[in-house]
């Protein structure tokens, strides 16, 4: 159980620094450019570790899981959160993902039937509103074309994330994200050659170091961890662990990028730290 806690915020804490790593890669590639250059050198990374491992094919039975997390965790919610990014800021976008936690729970129980308390629910339901509440204070109460970026964003992402999780409960994590970012490859090549054409590039430094980091710790690396906890404690208990993203990536964002930090935010924070206990401890 502890184990599975380590993972999932592990994970969690690689993931929170995925937008300013995408802020800071943007400043070299086009958006277009990022997703796809980071999808496809997590994917040809990802081939490598395979053929040395010599992991067979996976069953077909498991081909369709695996294409909706290639879809919604190295498409979908790679390419709107980057497009967002060039409207909103990375505290904004940060804070709406607060949501994904609750729709990865939600669309996990429908997929495996799985049942959970009324405490667990009502906490997962608290903290979702405390970071729905923040998003709009910090918006003004009107949400923004990079907002429902986002929120798209986060459809995708459920998908992905709940159906890795349940895909690592009978093949090792690092497996499941591997061949979602190998069957993503058809896509991801030829998007980064289409659009390194059409998009100015220069690849300064920083620039690089964040794709880099993108493709081997966002897209790779932090799954490996994410997936990994999921299969040991559950899709919808790891997932409320996330809630403590977006508070991070505000800490981030406030500390590497300059960004503002509003009063609200450390109420937000003890109100969704809170969640996250009770949500852990709930049967």
């Amino acid at each position: 159980m502890r184990t599975g806690t380590s993972l999932a915020a592990l994970g969690v804490l690689t993931f929170s620094f995925t937008f300013p790593a995408t802020v800071w890669a943007m400043d070299g590639f086009g958006p277009w450019s990022v997703t796809a250059l980071r999808g496809a050198l997590a994917g040809l990374v990802a081939v490598v570790v395979l053929r040395v491992a010599r992991v067979p094919l996976p069953d077909r039975r498991q081909w369709a899981p695996i294409a909706i997390v290639a879809l919604g965790c190295a498409v979908l919610f790679p390419l709107l959160t980057t497009l967002a990014l060039q409207t909103t800021s990375t505290g904004n976008a940060a804070v709406i993902v607060g949501a994904l936690p609750l729709a990865t729970a939600a669309y996990a129980t429908v997929r495996t039937g799985a049942r959970h308390s009324p405490v667990f629910w009502g906490a997962a339901g608290v903290g979702t509103a405390a970071v729905v509440v923040f998003t709009f204070l910090r918006s003004g109460g009107v949400p923004g074309v990079g907002d429902l970026l986002v929120l798209g964003a986060l459809v995708g992402g459920a998908a992905g994330y709940a159906e890795g999780g349940r895909l690592a409960a009978g093949i090792p994590g690092w497996q499941v994200i591997s061949w979602a970012l190998v069957f993503s490859l058809p896509i991801a090549v030829p998007a980064s050659a289409l659009a390194l054409a059409l998009e100015p590039a220069h690849p300064t430094p920083t620039a690089l170091t964040a794709l880099l980091f993108l493709a081997t710790v966002s897209q790779l690396g932090g799954f490996v961890l994410w997936y990994g906890g999921m299969a040991r404690i559950g899709v919808a208990r790891a997932s409320q662990l996330q809630l403590a993203q977006p508070l991070l990536t505000l800490v981030w964002a406030a500390l590497l990028m300059g960004e503002r930090i509003t009063p609200a935010a450390p109420l937000t924070a003890a109100a969704v730290l809170t969640c996250i206990l009770v949500t852990q401890r709930a049967r």
